[in-house]
C-alpha cells in the first residue's frame, strides 16, 4: 500500500509531529508499505492530488492536524485516513467540549470553568476569580482549551499565581480552562481499534524533579520514567481500561487514541482528556504501551493503518 504520512505542519507541536512521523514511516517501511513522507504545508491538497496515495497516516499534533481540519480535507479528497473522524477530533481537541460529553455520560472529570479572552477583556471575568477559587479550591490547573502536549498548562498554587497562569494559557488559545487540581498519579491508557477497540496496558509517567508531566518532561529523554504496565492492583488497572474505552466511545473515536487520567489517593479515577492522535516519539506513551502489550510498535502501527477509513 502507498501511504502518505502527514507530519510537521505549523502548530506549536510541529517538532513533536516530525518525530512521530519519522517513527511511523520506519514502522510502515518495515511492514512492507511504500511510504510517502509529507511535511504538511499550504501545498497539501495539491501534493495529495498529484501523489494519489492509497491512504494517509495522520501523525500531526495540535491545531490543524488534530482538530478535524486535515481530516475534513482528506474526506473531500476521498483519501482513507487513520484515526478518528472530523467530529471526534473536534470533540477531543476542545477540552471544554470533551468535558461536556464526559459529564453527559457520567464520566468523572475534575470540575472546571472556561472563559474566552473576550470575557476577561469585555466582561470583567477576572473579577470572578475569587469566586472560582472558593468553588474549586487551590491549587488550580489553568490550561488552554485547545492545545496538546501540556503546552500552556500551569498549576497555580496561590491566588496570586492565577492571573499569570491565565495569561500563559491565552498565549496558546483564546479560551482558557480553569480546573480543580486533583492530586495523585498520572495514568495514560492507549486504545486501538474501531469496531472492537482494545485498551493497551496502563502506562504511568513519573516526571523526575518536576511538578507535573509537562512539555519538557514528555519529550526530553531522562526527565520521565515510564512504568508500563503501571504498578496498580488488577482492580484499578481494569477500571482504568474500562473507563478509557468509555471515553473513547463517548467521543466517537476510532483507530487509535489515548486517555489521560488521574488516580487520586482514594483510588478514584478522574479523566483529564482524550488525545485523538497520540504521540509516536521515542519518549511517547503509546509506543511504550505497545511494547508492554506484547504487540510491539510496528504491529500497532499496522493495526491503525488497517483501520483507516473515510468519513464517520
Amino acid at each position: 500500500m502507498r501511504v502518505a504520512v502527514l507530519k510537521g505542519g505549523r502548530s506549536f507541536e510541529r517538532e513533536v509531529s516530525l518525530r512521530s512521523g519519522v517513527n511511523v514511516e520506519a514502522a510502515l517501511t518495515r511492514l512492507g508499505h511504500e511510504v510517502l513522507p509529507v511535511d504538511v504545508d499550504g501545498r497539501l491538497v495539491r501534493t495529495l492530488r498529484a501523489e494519489r496515495p492509497d491512504a494517509a497516516f495522520v501523525a500531526l499534533h495540535g491545531l490543524g492536524g488534530e482538530d478535524g481540519t486535515v481530516q475534513e480535507l482528506l474526506e473531500i479528497l476521498e483519501i482513507p485516513y487513520t484515526g478518528s473522524g472530523v467530529l471526534a477530533c473536534e470533540r477531543s481537541m476542545d477540552k471544554v467540549v470533551a468535558k461536556a460529553h464526559f459529564g453527559g455520560s457520567d464520566i468523572p472529570t475534575p470540575p472546571a470553568f472556561a472563559f474566552s479572552q473576550g470575557a476577561f477583556r469585555e466582561l470583567g471575568a477576572a473579577d470572578a476569580l475569587p469566586d472560582i477559587e472558593a468553588r474549586l479550591g487551590l491549587p488550580l490547573v489553568v490550561k488552554p482549551a485547545k492545545q496538546g502536549s501540556a503546552l500552556g498548562i500551569t498549576v497555580a498554587r496561590t491566588a496570586a499565581e492565577i492571573p499569570g497562569a491565565i495569561m500563559a494559557a491565552l498565549a496558546y488559545d483564546d479560551r482558557v480552562l480553569i480546573e480543580r487540581f486533583v492530586p495523585g498519579r498520572e495514568l495514560a491508557i492507549s486504545v486501538i481499534g474501531s469496531a472492537e477497540p482494545v485498551a493497551l496496558p496502563v502506562v504511568e509517567p513519573v516526571p523526575i524533579g518536576r511538578d507535573f508531566y509537562d512539555f519538557e518532561a514528555r519529550y526530553t529523554p531522562g526527565l520521565t520514567e515510564l512504568h508500563a504496565p503501571a504498578d496498580l492492583s488488577p482492580e484499578v488497572a481494569s477500571a482504568a481500561e474500562r473507563l478509557a474505552l468509555r471515553c473513547y466511545a463517548t467521543l466517537g473515536c476510532r483507530g487509535v487514541g489515548r486517555v489521560d487520567m488521574i488516580l487520586d489517593p482514594d483510588d478514584r479515577l478522574w479523566v483529564l482528556e482524550v488525545n485523538a492522535i497520540p504521540g509516536m516519539t521515542d519518549t511517547s506513551l503509546l509506543p511504550c504501551a505497545a511494547e508492554a502489550s506484547g504487540l510491539g510498535f510496528d504491529a500497532v502501527v499496522g493495526r491503525v493503518l488497517d483501520d483507516a477509513a473515510l468519513g464517520a
